[in-house]
């Protein structure tokens, strides 16, 4: 049989790609790798990119699209075979990535180029080479050979802990179910949400309603239950989850410990005082204390907005619900009626004006009109029925590069929405290779006679998504080194996502993107109106909540050694005191659900949502001036966006970038003045 993974083509055939093809394609394209790494070092070759660099490039490709696949199959349609397979070659993939940063052959090739060549050389190349020399400085390339194995070591222990983190919460979020057959028990809930779990169930052979956790019946329960007890029920399974308060087969507390220990212990080694110090180095941020004052500064303007917010919907669930003790399942539900009352609508009704594929639709009209690009669908081999396969080109009608849309939430599936890579933009001596992007949400599926009808948040969520993949598909950078994801500084990445999500309060995007699920109408006027007046609704509470999770990942990441859980909380437990005005019960442990900064590269970067709020908000607002009152649609801007942010990927500083689109240094006072908290 052909191993799919030892022979892809322009586009992979992940139909054909089973467990059993794993270990073998990764053993034999590491062999393939290790050769690779090994020619590139050889102090006999001529210090010139030509001989060094694009070659090592072309070999060890084969080896990180095998991979990209296998790892974005196990997220999307994870089951016990492909775990296994994936957890048997995870560690060789991470102690194969370790040796490379360690190689001091290939460190020292690298800085004969840099110390040799690099003048010579483009400004993307010259950057490329100062990026590498940092990566290898990080990866402990100088630490004294006694200290190497250990450092080898502790990535290992790091890659595999985070997989079995991941693989908790994925199991407690699957394993929990509630059943009934009482539909008065579940008053309040959406039709299209009860369908949904009338269906569930039936598929599972069971009679009545199946809730679950995963988001598109979580959330609806939390916002729509009338029933009290049952919002309690899902408040506590959510917040449990994968922790010592839950199901104790799937608690994360000692990979948590051990996490934080290896990361502070390989930061020691590389002579920082802490985690976040050494992840920094590679963000635009300066120090930890600088991020730090960042979100105290803004916690302190936000939290007297998210008190004023809290105390309007206690007093409206004294007074309208009865609700006198306010419990933290209860601020979804009592939100959403104050919503309701305040503003004359509910998101349920919002959401029949968004089936998705007319909000799908409408976005890729919004792209052709900023950025020139158009999305045409292609016959692919796809990992799912679901999965939609696009070709995306240019004005002139030119490969830009290919995109995966999963949308809609399954069991096997992880939770959340993000963009990951199959390849990226490469100019090799056969032509131009173009990107590959995934782009993964979890809206609720279609039923057997209504299409997914998605939330407002729904739609900013594919917005936020699509600003990633835009970022990977419109790159003009040429070499790898400097493409967007491997090069743009973290605390940046969020700008060309948060940038586009701006776009979903404007009238005439969402007119583009709506329709009635029943008379095909587009979003009336008026009831935007109510939406847009209602856009600040609670961002008090929403920013505190943020800047909460902001500042217990920087101080949790500036711990020392041997941490023990207990620990953990207490810095919790602090954060909360500084900056909510929410505090869950005791009995709640949201750092054991919390993949972003244990499983999903955001250990101590979590702040970048912020920091890149300010930016893109910033960003956006150069669309503000040019329209007036006219459309913020702006082909013109668009195109300047798309030369000076998208286009450039990681080929300069994003600072720099951020100047050159803006023609300034970036400023607060956009971001304060969308959320509600300018003075």
């Amino acid at each position: 049989m052909t191993n799919p993974l030892l022979h892809i083509g322009e586009l992979q055939a992940f139909a054909d790609i089973r467990p059993e093809h794993v270990e073998p394609a990764i053993d034999a394209l590491l062999v393939q790798a290790r050769d690779a790494v090994e020619r590139a070092a050889d102090p006999a070759l001529p210090a010139t990119w030509e001989a060094v660099v694009d070659p090592l490039d072309a070999a060890t490709e084969p080896l990180w699209r095998a991979w990209s696949a296998v790892g974005h199959l196990n997220a999307v349609v994870n089951t016990p075979e492909l775990r296994a397979a994936y957890n048997a070659a995870l560690p060789k993939v991470t102690e194969f990535s370790t040796w490379v940063g360690l190689h001091e052959g290939l460190y020292r090739q690298y800085r004969r180029l840099h110390e040799s060549v690099a003048a010579e050389l483009p400004a993307t190349r010259q950057r490329i080479l100062e990026l590498a020399l940092r990566d290898f400085r990080l990866s402990g390339v100088e630490l004294p050979p006694e200290q190497r194995a250990r450092f080898a070591e502790i990535s290992e222990a790091e890659a595999a802990a985070s997989q079995k983190f991941s693989e908790n919460v994925l199991d407690a979020t699957d394993a929990f179910a509630y059943v009934t057959e009482d539909a008065a028990e579940l008053a309040g809930l959406p039709e299209d949400v009860l369908a949904t779990a009338r269906a569930t169930a039936e598929e599972d052979g069971l009679a009545g309603y199946k809730l679950t956790l995963q988001a598109p019946c979580y959330i609806p329960v939390m916002q729509y239950a009338e029933n009290r007890e049952l919002r309690a029920r899902f408040y506590r399974a959510y917040g449990t989850r994968a922790s010592d308060s839950g199901d104790t087969a799937y608690d994360n507390s000692t990979l948590i410990e051990q996490l934080l220990d290896l990361r502070a212990e390989e930061s020691a080694m590389l002579g920082f005082s802490h985690f976040a110090e050494r992840q920094l180095q590679t963000r635009m941020a300066e120090s930890a204390d600088q991020v730090l004052g960042f979100l105290r500064d803004l916690g302190a303007r936000a939290r007297r907005f998210a008190q004023r917010d809290l105390e309007e919907v206690r007093a409206f669930a004294a007074d309208s619900l009865g609700i006198t003790d306010l419990q933290p399942w209860d601020v979804a539900f009592a939100s959403e009626r104050l919503r309701t009352q305040r503003y004359a609508y509910s998101e349920d009704e919002v959401k029949q004006y968004f089936p998705q594929p007319r909000v799908v639709q409408g976005l890729f009209a919004v792209l052709q009109d900023l950025f020139g690009v158009q999305m045409r669908a292609v016959e692919a081999s796809v990992w799912h029925r679901d999965v939609q396969a696009l070709r995306v080109e240019n004005a002139d009608g030119s490969l830009a590069g290919h995109l995966y849309l999963d949308l809609f939430a399954r069991t096997g599936k992880q939770g959340g929405a993000w963009v990951d890579l199959d390849r990226n933009r490469h100019r090799t001596a056969q032509g131009l290779q173009a990107p590959v992007v995934f782009l993964t949400c979890n809206f609720a599926a279609p039923s057997a006679d209504t299409p997914s009808l998605l939330t407002h948040d729904d739609v900013i969520t594919l917005f936020h998504e699509m600003g990633h993949a835009l970022h990977a598909l419109l790159s003009e950078v040429d070499d790898p080194g400097a493409s967007p994801f491997s090069s743009v500084e973290w605390d940046a990445i969020e700008l060309p996502s948060q940038f586009m999500e701006n776009f979903c309060w404007e009238y005439d995007v969402l007119a583009r993107l709506s329709g009635h699920v029943r008379t095909g109408e587009p979003l009336p006027a008026a009831l935007h109106a109510k939406l847009l007046a209602a856009r600040n609704f609670q961002s008090g509470l929403g920013a505190v909540r943020q800047i909460e999770f902001a500042l217990f990942d920087m101080l949790l990441h500036q711990g020392t050694r041997q941490p023990a859980i207990s620990d953990v909380l207490q810095v919790l437990e602090d954060v909360r005191r500084e900056v909510a005005v929410i505090t869950p019960p005791e009995w709640h442990r949201s750092p054991h659900s919390f993949s972003h900064i244990f499983a999903g590269g955001y250990g101590a970067g979590y702040y970048s949502y912020k920091w890149a709020e300010v930016l893109s908000a910033d960003a956006f607002a150069a669309f503000e001036e040019e329209a007036g009152d006219a459309t913020r649609l702006s082909p013109v801007v668009g195109e300047r966006f798309r030369r000076e942010i998208l286009a450039v990927g990681g080929s300069r500083p994003a600072i720099d970038s951020f100047r050159a689109f803006r023609g300034r240094e970036p400023q607060i006072d956009a971001l304060l003045r969308h959320s509600g908290m300018a003075d």
